[in-house]
């Protein structure tokens, strides 16, 4: 299977860490994260319209560049080695990978504006009884006249504080669990109805608990047929969940580095610790485990163009390693560290928390083991 990338990709990869480089160091990542926004949405349209990353995997029709799932692990990786928290997998992984599956004039509208950094979008899937179970939806869209009625409740909805636009899973038809009768709804986040509960979380992003309460919707806010949006759902949150796991990638490659360079800098006994040899088989098995979770990276996002059972295992078998890794990997990290690995003011400690958080995004590794292993009944046995 052939690895390398081609010229277009490693030119995108090497102007996005040419602005992170410059443009993203731990101070002030920091001051963001603590601001009353959160983020900076300087930085968002810096990479829309000077870096160009927002639409290099969307469609030229849509004013993107047409590239595929390899560009958006491409950034990815980048991303997560310089920790970014504005939300490209939010609005452009997932926003943007589910509003270009649909033919109709607001979607479209609303991918133009996000490869130009002007929109944010959320995917407001989750419930609080929900789990992972993306068809366990009790949230409800009623026929109200020509438009529809939307109520009930989503739990933490990552980048909603910053979204504009929120797209919606809601039970037209069918039981609660039953993957008929989900449709998925365009919202204005400012409409009626509509109320928040913004929190900061653990990583430095920052989430909201989102209610539906009689929130009147026009005809075009239906997206696709009704109660057929599951199928799209579902394939656009294993392209996420690939593409967490190249994020991941960049964090572990990170954790990696930076405990290397300290073994070399802290001494005990009169030598550096990364003499110790018992150390040094710890920090080979963090490095085994980044290396090989590039290598699952690779196979999930070579594969999200197969059938949903082929692709879901693939990316459940990738997501359940690297979330394992993070794991590993980062209190690994820490524990070579001492107490300072958990600091504030150690840029370490940070790459630690989002990789806590990457370990249950998008489902944990015990959900994605169980998803694997039903998926896999499902496949033809090879002769």
């Amino acid at each position: 299977m052939d690895f390398s990338f081609s010229e277009e990709q490693r030119l995108l990869r090497d102007s996005l860490q040419s602005f992170l480089r410059t443009s993203y160091d731990t101070d002030s990542r920091r001051k963001a994260v603590a601001s009353e926004a959160g983020w900076r949405p300087e930085i968002w349209r810096a990479l829309a319209q000077d870096v160009g990353v927002l639409g290099a995997a969307l469609p030229e029709e849509l004013g993107g560049l047409g590239g595929g799932p390899v560009d958006t692990m491409v950034v990815m990786t980048e991303l997560g080695r310089a920790l970014v928290i504005e939300p490209f997998l939010e609005t452009v992984v997932i926003g943007a990978g589910l509003l270009k599956r649909y033919d109709s004039p607001a979607a479209h509208a609303a991918v133009e504006q996000i490869i130009g950094g002007e929109l944010v979008t959320a995917l407001a899937w989750g419930e609080p009884a929900s789990r992972y179970d993306v068809a366990n939806v009790s949230t409800t869209a009623r026929k109200d006249g020509e438009g529809w009625r939307l109520d009930g409740k989503k739990a933490v909805v990552v980048a909603a504080p910053w979204a504009s636009k929120l797209l919606v899973t809601a039970r037209t038809g069918g039981g609660q669990r039953e993957a008929q009768g989900v449709s998925l709804f365009l919202v204005d986040k400012d409409a009626a109805g509509v109320s928040t509960v913004d929190y900061p979380t653990v990583d430095g992003k920052r989430a909201s608990e989102i209610t539906f309460e009689g929130v009147s919707l026009g005809a075009d806010s239906l997206l696709g047929e009704e109660g057929q949006a599951l199928p799209h759902v579902e394939a656009v949150l294993d392209e996420a969940r690939a593409a967490l796991c190249a994020e991941a990638g960049g964090v572990l490659s990170e954790l990696v580095r930076q405990t290397v360079e300290y073994t070399k800098q802290r001494r005990q006994f009169g030598r550096p610790i990364a003499d110790f040899q018992v150390l040094q088989h710890r920090m080979v098995d963090m490095f085994i485990a980044a290396e090989q979770s590039v290598s699952m990276t690779f196979m999930a996002t070579l594969k999200l163009d197969l059938p949903a059972a082929e692709r879901g295992a693939a990316v459940s078998a990738a997501k359940a390693y690297v979330g394992r890794s993070c794991t590993s990997v980062g209190q690994a990290a820490v524990q070579i560290h001492g107490g300072i690995g958990l600091t504030e003011e150690l840029a370490l400690s940070h790459y630690f928390k989002r990789a806590t958080l990457i370990e249950q995004a998008l489902g944990s590794s015990d959900f994605h083991l169980r998803r694997y292993q039903a998926l896999r009944a499902e496949l033809p046995k090879a002769a």
